[in-house]
């Protein structure tokens, strides 16, 4: 007859077993975890767009194919249209960037108005824009465009901004 209890040891033995398997169980749900926040800031990274003014392009420049948003105001007498392609200048009034748009601007998009537009600056220093953003109403500008023209000097808004 058996019914003598088991050897301390065994005892022991199953409770250091148990606790293997939640300390593995806790170190494997804290590798996916860092994985996951690692693949995450990965992948957002790539998604990420900068906002310049034409001001910063021109001084601190960009990396080939860096996409960026670009603002300021649409500078007067700039606008070309050839077919859905439009060339036009965006200014703060102390650099210009030319930008070229393949598209539908929006309706409100027009000579010394507010913009935003979204693309890269080729080799030639010439923003090539895939999004254009217009103003939406008679006191819209975009903040960091507004900020920067008050930084200049220049700002002859009220102090509504999107």
């Amino acid at each position: 007859m058996n019914d003598a209890p088991p050897p301390p040891h065994t005892a022991l033995t199953i409770r250091k077993t148990r606790q293997n398997r939640r300390l593995t169980l806790i170190g494997l749900i804290g590798a996916a975890l860092a994985l996951t926040v690692f693949l995450v800031t990965l992948a957002l990274k790539e998604q990420i767009v900068f906002f310049k003014t034409p001001t910063d392009i021109v001084t601190e420049g960009l990396a080939p194919n860096e996409r960026v948003r670009i603002g300021g105001l649409v500078k007067d007498g700039s606008v070309i249209r050839n077919g859905q392609t439009i060339n036009f200048i965006v200014t703060d009034t102390s650099h210009d960037l030319s930008v070229t748009f393949t598209g539908i601007v929006p309706d409100l998009f027009r000579e010394g108005q507010g913009v935003v537009a979204e693309g890269t600056v080729n080799a030639a220093g010439l923003f090539k824009a895939d999004t254009v953003l217009a103003k939406h109403d008679e006191n819209y500008i975009p903040k960091e465009v507004s900020e920067s023209l008050k930084r200049q000097g220049v700002w002859q808004g009220s102090d509504k901004e999107g």
